[in-house]
């Protein structure tokens, strides 16, 4: 089975990619801008014309879509997450009509959820942010495509190589930097609200069973831990972790995401009956798995970023 991942060395896409070769009988192609790839394309501008000829050069049985942006403007959020969706698409139709197309999607696209209450991909969609909405783009391209597809709406992944653009990455590379500093200060936003967490790898053995699954699957299913988690724990969870002896100060601001959307959760029983996927990673394991390649590599910086 021939997979092309596109945004293969992203965060998502890198593990994505490792799970997939552990697969016998698959042969796996990366699609991107870096210079290593077996099809070099960047979804925010390619043609569809183009596209279509370089795909249908490789011929693959399956895509797994994993390019985005989770940073930038409006118009670089559109361009990654709400165009790069449709010429892929487009594309498709054109030069693999029959392959099986596996895209990553986002919880923001659901927008602020209600206390206790985990949404389901039936619930109503409303993002607040321009991520959200330019994810929330993509995936009506995809569902809307007419092609065998499904969108995985991730939750909130975090893990080894979490890149410093999302929260965990972010912390994690302000712990390393104070190290074992007693008098260290971490002055953070507001850490009050919660969030459904899920293990990276988690997401990357959901993409390989949607993409090896026979017959049809939903449009959409939700992929994440399937519980809220205060980000206040995951915090104090990674200090712990990293032997953090200093102080951590809440200053009440926060990104104007975390402001809108305070609580996030997602009810995750439609993955377990089509592609009977469940989450094996608690919190703790991705934590210390994270802290651990923090520390034995350089931290990523924003280009590290592209993620669902």
């Amino acid at each position: 089975m021939r997979i092309l991942v596109l945004g293969f060395t992203g965060y998502l896409g890198a593990h994505v990619v490792e799970r997939l070769r552990a697969l016998p009988g698959t042969h796996v192609l990366g699609g991107g801008r870096s210079a290593a790839a077996d099809l070099g394309v960047d979804l925010a501008t390619a043609r569809t014309d183009l596209l279509a000829k370089a795909m249908a050069s490789v011929a693959p049985d399956a895509v797994i879509n994993c390019a985005g942006s989770t940073d930038g403007d409006a118009v670089t959020l559109t361009e990654a997450n709400s165009r790069g969706p449709a010429v892929l698409c487009a594309a498709l139709r054109e030069a693999a009509p029959a392959a099986r197309l596996v895209h990553l999607g986002s919880a923001a696209e659901y927008g602020p959820g209600v206390p206790e209450t985990a949404v389901g991909e039936s619930a109503a969609t409303g993002p607040v942010t321009a991520y959200g909405a330019s994810k929330l783009a993509g995936t009506v391209s995809v569902t809307t495509s007419g092609l065998d597809a499904v969108v995985l709406r991730v939750g909130n992944p975090v893990g080894p190589g979490a890149p410093a653009t999302g929260l965990p990455g972010r912390i994690a590379g302000l712990l390393r930097a104070a190290g074992q500093d007693p008098d260290a200060v971490i002055r953070l936003g507001d850490l009050s609200a919660y969030r459904d967490f899920v293990d990276v790898r988690d997401v990357a053995e959901a993409a390989a069973l949607a993409v090896t699954a026979a017959g049809p699957l939903p449009h959409v299913l939700n992929i994440g831990g399937g519980e809220a988690v205060p980000v206040r724990e995951l915090v104090r969870t990674l200090a712990r972790t990293a032997g953090f002896r200093g102080r951590i100060e809440e200053n009440g601001g926060g990104s104007a995401r975390s402001g809108q959307v305070s609580w996030q959760c997602s009810d995750i029983t439609a993955a377990a009956h089509a592609l009977d996927w469940r989450p094996s990673h608690t919190l703790e394991d991705s934590l210390t798995a994270l802290w651990a390649a923090t520390t034995a590599n350089p931290p990523l910086g924003p280009k590290g970023g592209r993620a669902p």
